[in-house]
């Protein structure tokens, strides 16, 4: 009997277990490596598929001679175990050999996708489409940074849509991947560390997201968003182009066209339909502050595209509870209001938490800096703050850029609890303290959830 393909997963996370069960359901050959412990709820998905795997290793000789590799996004092209690969494979007269999960699971499935991506907002937005698109009877699934793993759900319950939040790091090593419906949020600095500290190459990689689409597709965009207007000049893009602003603007990357989604006067316009415009008070929408305004334009005009319902959409933009961990109510003590932004691992993703704030702030930030330039939210930090409290292993950065200049005080911790305690004692009735870090949380946690989980237990039991 001829032998099966061999493909290799390397990571046995979520998207890595999700691609093994796939792999193994469409007649591949599977082997899991992980370099280091797999979760136990992740052996069990593997054991039960009858999967082989190991863990704390990489058997180089194995991988490196699978015809296919799918990798974890969070395992950097630069890494030595992808250079052997690819350089193995340097001659061969196919298509990639290292992709991702995503692109693997998008060949085995005929579903719409809608995909977000963006540096900021693609939890809440992605969410919000998917609230609108349940409530509205869809058979519908979550993927990529959040929900569960598109390949599991095409592997055990393949749905009609699939609302997919992107990271430039799956983007990176999708190919033949093509979005039905893609949304670009903004582009702002991120991941610096990842992309050799050259802001071109993260660009490139968020752009990504257009990358095959046909005249029959939609782009969702920004139009307001500087580093996107630039980027649309340089490229001919096929798909049908929405963008969405704060004003109604004509557009030279749209030819005669004005943005299909923006605020007139006190009211959000979305004209993506052929139907009359949706109108709805900015005042009703359940989410806050000027980057939810352009995220709710942006789901409201994927649901358009896809002849939503007005009253479905009204109803999803005026409920919608948020996403746990981006600017998220924790608990009002001795009349001080603390927010939970542990999501904010990004300067400009600060800069919109700040920019929302209406009271005196305490703001705690500090992790594992990515190559951070902190003057962007200088201006809010004078405006709003009257404390900086510091978080991390490694403040350094923190003290250099804000000791030079910040007039209020400054606490310098190495841990959450000395954090949340001093930012406490520096407020005074009526403020906020904002968890708003503008740092990944790997210095001290194992997530941003886990940072946010550790602050909002704290918080209540002060």
């Amino acid at each position: 009997m001829e032998a099966r393909p061999l493909v290799a997963i390397l990571g046995a996370g979520e998207s890595g277990c999700g691609a093994a069960v796939l792999a193994k359901k469409v007649g591949y050959d599977v082997w899991v490596s992980d370099s280091g412990n797999i979760k136990p709820t992740y052996k069990a998905v593997l054991e039960q598929h009858g999967i082989a795997y190991e863990e704390g290793t990489h058997t180089e000789s194995r991988i490196v001679g699978a015809q296919l590799v799918i990798k974890s996004p969070g395992i950097p092209d630069n890494a030595p175990i992808i250079k052997k690969i690819r350089e193995q494979h340097l001659n061969d007269n196919t298509s990639e050999t290292v992709i991702s999960e995503i692109e693997f699971a998008a060949r085995y499935t005929d579903a719409k996708m809608i995909c977000i991506t963006g540096s900021n907002g693609k939890t809440t937005t992605t969410s919000l489409i998917f609230d609108i698109l349940r409530r509205a009877g869809l058979d519908v699934g979550l993927a990529g940074n959040i929900g569960n793993s598109l390949a599991l759900q095409v592997a055990e319950n393949d749905h009609d849509y699939y609302v997919i939040e992107l990271s430039s790091f799956q983007l990176d090593n999708m190919y033949d991947f093509r979005a039905d419906i893609a949304i670009l949020l903004n582009i702002t600095p991120d991941h610096l560390d990842r992309y050799g500290f050259e802001f071109q190459n993260y660009i490139n990689a968020k752009m990504r997201i257009t990358r095959n689409q046909t005249a029959s597709d939609a782009f969702i965009y920004w139009s307001e968003d500087p580093v996107i207007s630039r980027e649309l000049e340089k490229l001919n893009l096929k798909a049908t182009l929405f963008p969405f602003a704060e004003k109604k603007t004509p557009l030279s990357a749209t030819a005669n066209s004005v943005n299909m989604a923006y605020v007139d006067g006190d009211n959000l316009i979305l004209r993506a339909s052929t139907d009359e415009p949706f109108s709805l008070p900015v005042s009703e929408l359940s989410l806050r502050g000027k980057h939810n305004r352009l995220n709710s334009m942006a789901a409201g005009l994927a649901a358009q595209i896809l002849h939503i319902k007005s009253d479905v959409i009204r109803e999803s933009l005026t409920q919608f509870a948020g996403v746990d961990h981006r600017l998220q109510y924790v608990a009002t003590v001795g009349d001080v209001r603390f927010i939970n932004d542990s999501k904010a691992t990004n300067v400009n993703s600060c800069w919109y938490a700040l920019e929302s704030m209406t009271t005196p702030t305490v703001l705690i930030l500090g992790g594992k800096d990515k190559g951070n330039d902190y003057s962007e939210i200088d201006k809010l930090v004078s405006e709003k703050c009257h404390t900086l409290v510091f978080m991390g292993l490694h403040n350094e950065p923190l003290r250099q850029h804000f000791g030079s200049w910040f007039k209020g005080l400054i606490i310098d911790t190495d841990n959450i609890h000395d954090a949340v305690i001093g930012a406490f004692k520096a407020a005074h009735p009526g403020d906020t303290v904002l968890l708003s870090p503008c740092c990944a949380s790997f210095d001290l946690f194992k997530s941003y959830e886990d940072r946010g989980n550790q602050f909002m237990q704290i918080v209540r039991s002060l």
